[in-house]
């Protein structure tokens, strides 16, 4: 029998994260592999069911620990946006908050509860088909990825991926990681220490590397840049700048 309009849905929630690291260079994404119902085999977004009791940003944390054994608290965390198709979830009408979380050298996954396995995995072959996510975990990649990368054209956020103290050259390939452009160095070194507040010179020099010893930076005060780091493409696609 069809619901009448006006028909309250009984609704579950749930909590989904796209963790981001860079490692080797490359863009990675968190991945577990279920071992429930539905979908069991398939890979997933980290993620659950929202206790009673707890808060949803709570719910992620413990979710994200409990599923790959790596604490959140350290994570630079935002939400996405919600998602709420109602054939998203074959068990019924869920509805999930989906989270940014960036953090620079995180280490391998240990999973746990109902995953049988957890792995980095780099994101393209998610974002380009190649390896197939449970639910609607493919849409929510798209839009996080995208979140990272038009937030790094205007505010801080790439200094999340790096481990302090960096070298120009370390941030310059957080960007081309995460836009998937090459990007020109010197070109990228004024625009970024010509950029109020990005970041600050430490004073010291990486030493042991050839050459002459680049500057170290830290994190600077701005949250918002002006002028803006643009992509010369959107959506990353091996083009130079």
């Amino acid at each position: 029998m069809p619901r009448r309009s006006g028909e309250h849905a009984q609704l579950r929630l749930t909590a989904d994260l796209v963790i981001l690291t860079i490692r080797k260079d490359v863009l990675n994404i968190l991945l577990i592999k279920r071992g429930n119902d539905p979908f069991p085999g398939s890979w997933a977004l980290p993620g659950g069911f929202v206790s009673r009791d707890e808060p949803v940003d709570r719910t992620a944390l413990r979710e994200l620990e409990e599923e790959t054994g790596i604490a959140g608290e350290a994570l630079h965390l935002e939400q996405v946006r919600t998602y709420g198709a109602p054939d998203r979830d074959p068990r019924g009408r869920v509805v999930t908050v989906a989270y940014l979380g960036i953090a620079p050298d995180l280490p391998e996954p240990q999973p746990g509860t109902d995953a049988t396995h957890a792995a980095w995995t780099p994101a393209d072959r998610v974002l380009e088909g190649k390896l197939k996510l449970a639910f609607d975990h493919r849409t929510i990649v798209e839009d996080a990825v995208e979140r990272a990368r038009s937030k790094l054209e205007y505010t801080s956020l790439a200094t999340a991926f790096c481990t302090e103290p960096f070298t120009i050259a370390d941030l310059r390939r957080v960007y081309e990681a995460v836009w998937g452009e090459t990007l020109d160095p010197g070109n990228f070194s004024r625009k970024v220490t010509k950029t109020d507040g990005f970041v600050e010179p430490t004073g010291d020099h990486r030493v042991g590397e050839t050459g002459r010893p680049p500057l170290l930076y830290r994190r600077g005060k701005a949250v918002t840049l002006y002028p803006p780091i643009l992509r010369t493409r959107i959506g990353g696609s091996g083009s130079t700048a």
